[in-house]
Protein backbone atom coordinates (compact mmCIF):
# COMPACT_ATOMS: atom_id res chain seq x y z
CA UNK A 1 0.00 0.00 0.00
CA UNK A 2 1.64 3.29 -0.91
CA UNK A 3 2.96 5.30 2.18
CA UNK A 4 0.56 8.35 2.18
CA UNK A 5 1.13 10.02 5.36
CA UNK A 6 2.86 13.24 4.27
CA UNK A 7 -0.10 13.53 1.76
CA UNK A 8 -1.40 17.12 2.94
CA UNK A 9 -5.64 16.38 2.77
CA UNK A 10 -4.73 13.49 4.67
CA UNK A 11 -3.42 15.60 7.54
CA UNK A 12 -6.49 17.79 6.99
CA UNK A 13 -8.94 14.38 7.61
CA UNK A 14 -7.02 13.75 10.30
CA UNK A 15 -7.66 16.92 12.37
CA UNK A 16 -11.50 17.16 11.01
CA UNK A 17 -11.49 13.31 12.31
CA UNK A 18 -11.92 12.94 16.03
CA UNK A 19 -10.07 9.64 17.58
CA UNK A 20 -11.95 6.36 17.80
CA UNK A 21 -14.93 7.87 15.75
CA UNK A 22 -16.71 5.67 13.09
CA UNK A 23 -15.77 6.11 9.61
CA UNK A 24 -17.60 4.79 6.55
CA UNK A 25 -15.78 5.39 3.49
CA UNK A 26 -17.56 5.28 0.13
CA UNK A 27 -15.87 4.70 -2.68
CA UNK A 28 -13.04 3.63 -0.72
CA UNK A 29 -10.56 2.71 -3.72
CA UNK A 30 -7.51 0.35 -2.49
CA UNK A 31 -8.02 1.73 1.28
CA UNK A 32 -5.30 3.81 1.60
CA UNK A 33 -7.20 6.74 3.71
CA UNK A 34 -9.02 4.56 5.41
CA UNK A 35 -5.59 2.86 6.53
CA UNK A 36 -4.26 6.25 7.14
CA UNK A 37 -7.22 6.93 9.80
CA UNK A 38 -6.99 3.65 11.59
CA UNK A 39 -3.40 3.77 12.32
CA UNK A 40 -3.46 7.88 12.74
CA UNK A 41 -7.06 8.48 14.68
CA UNK A 42 -8.07 4.88 15.50
CA UNK A 43 -11.00 4.60 13.93
CA UNK A 44 -13.43 2.16 13.38
CA UNK A 45 -13.36 1.84 10.09
CA UNK A 46 -15.69 0.47 6.72
CA UNK A 47 -15.11 0.56 3.43
CA UNK A 48 -17.77 0.55 0.42
CA UNK A 49 -16.33 -0.17 -2.98
CA UNK A 50 -17.65 -1.42 -6.36
CA UNK A 51 -14.13 -2.78 -7.68
CA UNK A 52 -13.80 -5.82 -6.72
CA UNK A 53 -10.16 -5.95 -7.89
CA UNK A 54 -9.67 -2.84 -5.06
CA UNK A 55 -11.58 -4.76 -2.45
CA UNK A 56 -9.39 -7.88 -3.20
CA UNK A 57 -6.50 -5.35 -1.90
CA UNK A 58 -8.25 -3.87 0.78
CA UNK A 59 -9.19 -7.43 2.34
CA UNK A 60 -5.50 -8.39 2.13
CA UNK A 61 -4.56 -5.22 3.63
CA UNK A 62 -6.78 -5.99 6.79
CA UNK A 63 -9.36 -3.72 6.18
CA UNK A 64 -13.28 -4.14 6.35
CA UNK A 65 -14.88 -3.19 2.84
CA UNK A 66 -18.22 -4.43 1.62
CA UNK A 67 -18.90 -4.58 -2.34
CA UNK A 68 -22.21 -2.04 -2.92
CA UNK A 69 -23.17 0.72 -5.56
CA UNK A 70 -23.44 3.48 -3.59
CA UNK A 71 -25.69 5.04 -6.50
CA UNK A 72 -28.43 2.33 -5.22
CA UNK A 73 -28.44 4.46 -1.34
CA UNK A 74 -27.15 3.51 2.23
CA UNK A 75 -30.87 2.09 2.84
CA UNK A 76 -29.18 -0.93 5.30
CA UNK A 77 -27.45 2.15 7.52
CA UNK A 78 -29.45 4.42 10.44
CA UNK A 79 -29.44 7.83 10.47
CA UNK A 80 -26.35 8.99 11.90
CA UNK A 81 -24.85 5.60 12.18
CA UNK A 82 -21.36 6.54 11.91
CA UNK A 83 -19.92 9.80 12.97
CA UNK A 84 -18.30 10.43 9.49
CA UNK A 85 -18.71 9.23 6.16
CA UNK A 86 -16.19 10.01 3.46
CA UNK A 87 -16.75 10.74 -0.09
CA UNK A 88 -12.84 11.45 -1.63
CA UNK A 89 -13.10 12.31 -5.31
CA UNK A 90 -16.54 9.83 -5.25
CA UNK A 91 -19.11 12.56 -6.15
CA UNK A 92 -18.22 13.11 -9.59
CA UNK A 93 -18.08 9.79 -10.33
CA UNK A 94 -21.62 8.32 -9.79
CA UNK A 95 -24.23 8.76 -11.41
CA UNK A 96 -26.62 10.55 -8.71
CA UNK A 97 -23.86 12.49 -6.86
CA UNK A 98 -27.26 14.84 -5.14
CA UNK A 99 -28.31 11.04 -4.04
CA UNK A 100 -25.69 9.69 -2.93
CA UNK A 101 -24.76 13.15 -0.91
CA UNK A 102 -28.01 13.58 1.11
CA UNK A 103 -27.36 9.58 1.96
CA UNK A 104 -24.22 10.02 3.38
CA UNK A 105 -25.10 13.44 5.05
CA UNK A 106 -28.20 11.08 6.82
CA UNK A 107 -26.18 8.38 7.42
CA UNK A 108 -23.29 10.02 8.65
CA UNK A 109 -23.58 12.90 12.06
CA UNK A 110 -20.28 14.71 9.59
CA UNK A 111 -19.43 14.32 6.09
CA UNK A 112 -16.14 15.14 4.17
CA UNK A 113 -16.15 15.20 0.39
CA UNK A 114 -13.62 15.97 -1.84
CA UNK A 115 -13.74 17.16 -4.98
CA UNK A 116 -11.31 17.46 -8.48
CA UNK A 117 -11.63 21.22 -9.30
CA UNK A 118 -12.70 21.30 -13.08
CA UNK A 119 -12.15 25.30 -13.07
CA UNK A 120 -8.77 25.03 -12.17
CA UNK A 121 -6.37 27.46 -14.14
CA UNK A 122 -4.52 24.74 -16.36
CA UNK A 123 -7.83 22.85 -16.97
CA UNK A 124 -9.43 26.62 -18.31
CA UNK A 125 -5.95 27.10 -20.12
CA UNK A 126 -6.37 23.63 -22.29
CA UNK A 127 -9.88 24.42 -22.96
CA UNK A 128 -9.09 27.82 -23.88
CA UNK A 129 -5.80 27.78 -25.77
CA UNK A 130 -5.66 24.05 -27.28
CA UNK A 131 -9.99 23.63 -27.38
CA UNK A 132 -9.54 20.21 -25.87
CA UNK A 133 -10.70 18.53 -22.84
CA UNK A 134 -8.19 18.93 -19.83
CA UNK A 135 -5.85 16.16 -18.92
CA UNK A 136 -3.97 17.94 -16.00
CA UNK A 137 -2.81 16.14 -12.64
CA UNK A 138 -5.86 16.07 -11.04
CA UNK A 139 -7.44 15.60 -14.43
CA UNK A 140 -5.62 12.05 -15.49
CA UNK A 141 -7.66 10.73 -17.78
CA UNK A 142 -8.03 11.49 -21.62
CA UNK A 143 -12.25 11.57 -22.33
CA UNK A 144 -13.17 8.27 -23.32
CA UNK A 145 -11.58 6.51 -20.40
CA UNK A 146 -12.43 9.00 -17.76
CA UNK A 147 -14.58 7.60 -14.87
CA UNK A 148 -16.00 11.17 -13.95
CA UNK A 149 -18.93 11.35 -14.94
CA UNK A 150 -19.72 15.06 -13.39
CA UNK A 151 -17.73 18.48 -14.03
CA UNK A 152 -17.91 20.84 -11.43
CA UNK A 153 -16.00 23.67 -9.73
CA UNK A 154 -15.38 24.65 -6.16
CA UNK A 155 -17.87 27.29 -6.38
CA UNK A 156 -20.36 24.73 -8.05
CA UNK A 157 -20.11 22.93 -4.57
CA UNK A 158 -20.27 26.00 -2.37
CA UNK A 159 -23.34 26.80 -4.13
CA UNK A 160 -24.47 23.60 -4.31
CA UNK A 161 -24.34 23.45 -0.16
CA UNK A 162 -25.98 27.05 -0.25
CA UNK A 163 -29.11 26.22 -2.58
CA UNK A 164 -29.41 22.41 -0.09
CA UNK A 165 -28.97 24.30 3.26
CA UNK A 166 -25.90 22.04 3.88
CA UNK A 167 -23.35 23.48 5.99
CA UNK A 168 -19.85 23.94 5.77
CA UNK A 169 -18.11 23.15 8.87
CA UNK A 170 -14.52 23.50 7.03
CA UNK A 171 -13.05 23.69 3.80
CA UNK A 172 -9.44 22.95 2.69
CA UNK A 173 -8.12 23.40 -0.63
CA UNK A 174 -4.69 22.08 -2.62
CA UNK A 175 -2.72 21.67 -5.46
CA UNK A 176 0.06 19.32 -5.79
CA UNK A 177 0.91 18.68 -1.81
CA UNK A 178 0.37 22.06 -1.10
CA UNK A 179 -2.74 24.10 0.23
CA UNK A 180 -4.25 26.81 -1.54
CA UNK A 181 -5.53 29.63 0.41
CA UNK A 182 -6.37 32.44 -2.01
CA UNK A 183 -8.67 32.15 -4.94
CA UNK A 184 -9.42 28.33 -4.63
CA UNK A 185 -11.61 28.27 -7.60
CA UNK A 186 -8.53 29.52 -9.95
CA UNK A 187 -5.62 28.20 -8.01
CA UNK A 188 -6.35 24.67 -6.47
CA UNK A 189 -6.64 21.22 -8.14
CA UNK A 190 -8.66 19.79 -5.47
CA UNK A 191 -11.38 21.09 -3.08
CA UNK A 192 -11.72 19.00 0.56
CA UNK A 193 -15.17 19.71 2.31
CA UNK A 194 -16.38 19.19 6.00
CA UNK A 195 -20.12 19.12 6.02
CA UNK A 196 -23.22 18.82 7.94
CA UNK A 197 -26.99 18.66 7.95
CA UNK A 198 -28.43 22.33 8.25
CA UNK A 199 -28.56 23.48 12.19
CA UNK A 200 -26.78 20.06 13.05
Amino acid sequence: MTQVVNSIEYRAFGEWVSDGASVLDLGCGDGELLAFLIKAKRVRAQGIELSEQAIVRCVADGLSVLQQDIDTGLSEYADNSFDFVILNQTLQQVKKPDYALREALRVGKKTIVGIPNFAYYKARASIFFRGRVPVTASLPFQWYDTPNLHFLSINDFWDYCKNKKIQVKGSFFKSGNKQVKFWPNLLAEYGFFLLTKINS
